[in-house]
C-alpha cells in the first residue's frame, strides 16, 4: 500500500513540476523597447516622438483639469524653425530669431491664446517636460487654458555647449483655425 500512494504521490509531484515548468517557460520576461521620451536627442538624426509628446503633455493637461493638446503642423513648424535658429546662433533666446508673437502673427497662425516654452542642454522629451513642468512661468504655459493644439521640436547640434535646443508652443485656435 506505501509503495501504491508513493507512486500517487510521485506522480502527482511530477505533474506538478511539469505544470510549473510550463508556466514559468510562457510567462518569461521580455524586455520591451524604451520608451520614447527616454530617447537621446544629443545624436544624429535623432527623431523626436511628437505623438509622445503631445501624450506625455495632453495628460500633464489632464492631471490639471484641462483639455488635450493634439499636434499641429503649423505650430511643428515655427517649434522647429525657433529651435532652428537658436541651435544655429548657440543662444536660447525667446528673440533669437523674431519674438514670439511676431513669429505667430507672420506664419499667419491664427490662435486666441499662446505661448512658448524653450530649454537647451536636456538630452530627452523627459527631461525637457521636467525641467518645464518644474519652472513654474514653463509650468503655466503648458497648462495654457483652452489650448488644444501644440507644436514641438528637437534640434542636435554637436557644437553646441548644450547639445540639444528645444521649443514648444501651445494655442488656442481662434474658433475659425479649429
Amino acid at each position: 500500500m506505501k509503495s501504491a500512494r508513493a507512486r500517487v504521490a510521485a506522480v502527482g509531484l511530477i505533474a506538478a513540476a511539469i505544470t510549473l515548468a510550463g508556466c514559468a517557460a510562457t510567462e518569461t520576461y521580455v524586455p520591451k523597447a524604451e520608451p520614447t521620451f527616454y530617447r537621446s536627442m544629443a545624436q544624429p538624426g535623432a527623431q523626436l516622438d511628437e505623438a509622445a509628446a503631445a501624450s506625455m503633455i495632453s495628460g500633464y493637461r489632464a492631471n490639471n483639469n484641462l483639455p488635450a493638446v493634439t499636434n499641429d503642423p503649423e505650430l511643428t513648424r515655427l517649434a522647429r524653425a525657433q529651435a532652428d535658429v537658436m541651435a544655429k546662433r548657440d543662444k536660447l533666446d525667446h528673440n533669437a530669431g523674431k519674438p514670439f508673437v511676431v513669429r505667430l502673427k507672420a506664419s499667419g497662425y491664427d490662435a486666441k491664446g499662446a505661448a512658448e516654452n524653450i530649454s537647451a542642454g536636456y538630452h530627452t522629451l523627459a527631461e525637457a517636460f521636467s525641467g518645464w513642468r518644474d519652472s513654474p512661468p514653463h509650468r503655466a504655459n503648458m497648462l495654457l487654458k483652452g489650448a488644444t493644439r501644440m507644436g514641438i521640436a528637437a534640434v542636435y547640434t554637436p557644437t553646441s555647449k548644450y547639445q540639444v535646443y528645444w521649443a514648444l508652443i501651445v494655442a488656442e485656435p481662434d474658433d475659425h483655425k479649429q
